[in-house]
């Protein structure tokens, strides 16, 4: 995907009456290979096709013309099954190009334009993805809903914290380490709920990542809100604010995950180094039990173990293979917060001895026949302690 369809995405969701997104699953994509067909939607994104309630009837549907971000139009049909309380988009015709299995992973964006006009893209690499992520201030987590471009006021709770908290900065924008605790900090006190860093860490961590992305929006608007109101002088005033918003995004996203999982491993007394360096420049996110113990060579080998976070992975997996060469001949883990992932790709992992640690609501959207193969954090944090013992 180019750059300039990436900005045709944008700004057409920019111009649109409603959009919606979501991580295209091995369902979606037809890699599972059952009877299902098209692309389901969440219920919450019913307005975007259907103006009219949903009926009992066995099926209601509506014929639609999607325009695609190469030019084909395919006269699709938006179905609601009652018996099964789903809404699919079907019938992109044969040949239809761009719904294939290698497609599992990839971003799906659909556009209301006017009345039955709509327009489809589809993002596959990583970068455009969080790209377009970043724009609409959209979590990874937060997909398979409709875009708000304005979001709405957090609760009220959460405005309270979140601004008793930006009258403590001093500074520009909190560390990515700063923002990280201030989100777990917040999202704990409000929901009370600290005991799931033990008892559910699959669902902690999608919360605090939530907090995090809510948190940080709102500092932006605080920090930035006023300057985009007031207008620019020039273009060039524009792309370098713009530029800097968009790094600063990119910047915490990826450290984002890596403090969180350290506070799970901290609230379930994990023993742990992060960013140890191993050999050369290699830096694995975090090494059990110790960077200490990955270098004294009496330590036995199959008691260390190395983990690797990203937010994404779909293209940047490969990355980790060669992070440790103590333990190139083991299994290498990986945590991200990917929704979906090709069962190519999943084959490749195996290959390579890569295990996906994913949070566990999110381990639905790989394909169904390979999600055995993935852990949840609960499983990878109970595995260290055992190994730990």
């Amino acid at each position: 995907m180019s750059k300039d369809v990436l900005n045709e995405a944008i700004s057409t969701v920019l111009d649109s009456r409603l959009s919606f997104c979501k991580f295209l699953s091995a369902n979606d994509s037809g890699a599972t290979g059952g009877h299902q067909s098209g692309i389901l939607v969440s219920k919450s994104a019913k307005e975007i096709m259907f103006v009219e309630p949903l009926t009992t009837a066995p099926i209601m549907k509506r014929n639609v013309q999607i325009h695609w971000m190469d030019g084909t139009v395919t006269d699709s049909v938006f179905t609601y099954y009652s018996s099964k309380n789903e809404l699919r988009i079907t019938r992109f015709g044969k040949g239809f190009t761009l719904l294939t299995p290698d497609r599992t992973g990839s971003l799906f964006i659909l556009t209301l334009q006017d009345e039955d006009y709509y327009q489809g893209f589809l993002v596959d690499t990583e970068f455009e993805i969080e790209q377009f992520l970043d724009t609409f201030d959209i979590s990874p987590v937060e997909t398979n809903s409709l875009i708000k471009v304005h979001h709405d006021f957090p609760a009220l709770e959460e405005t309270k914290a979140i601004d008793d908290f930006i009258e403590t900065l001093n500074g520009d924008f909190p560390s990515s380490k700063e923002m990280a605790f201030a989100a777990q900090s917040i999202q704990n006190k409000i929901y009370n709920h600290v005991e799931l860093v033990v008892e559910n860490p699959d669902q902690k961590i999608l919360d605090w990542t939530n907090m995090e992305y809510v948190l940080f929006r709102t500092i932006e608007q605080v920090r930035f809100g006023p300057v985009v109101a007031s207008g620019f002088e020039d273009m060039d005033s524009f792309v370098e604010l713009a530029n800097k918003v968009l790094n600063r995004r990119k910047s915490r996203a990826g450290k984002s995950l890596e403090h969180h999982l350290e506070a799970l491993f901290d609230g379930n007394h994990l023993m742990y180094s992060s960013q140890a360096i191993t050999e050369g420049n290699k830096k694995p996110d975090f090494i059990f039990p110790s960077s200490e113990a990955y270098h004294n060579f009496e330590f036995p080998t199959e008691k260390i173990i190395s983990l690797a976070a990203k937010t994404t992975c779909k293209d940047r997996w490969r990355q980790i293979l060669n992070e440790a060469d103590r333990l190139k001949d083991g299994t290498k883990y990986l945590c991200t917060l990917q929704q979906g992932i090709s069962p190519a790709q999943m084959d490749e992992m195996e290959s390579e001895k890569v295990v996906l640690v994913v949070p566990r609501p999110l381990i639905k959207t790989y394909p169904k026949d390979r999600q055995e193969r993935i852990w949840t954090l609960k499983h990878f944090i109970d595995y260290v302690k055992e190994i730990e013992d």
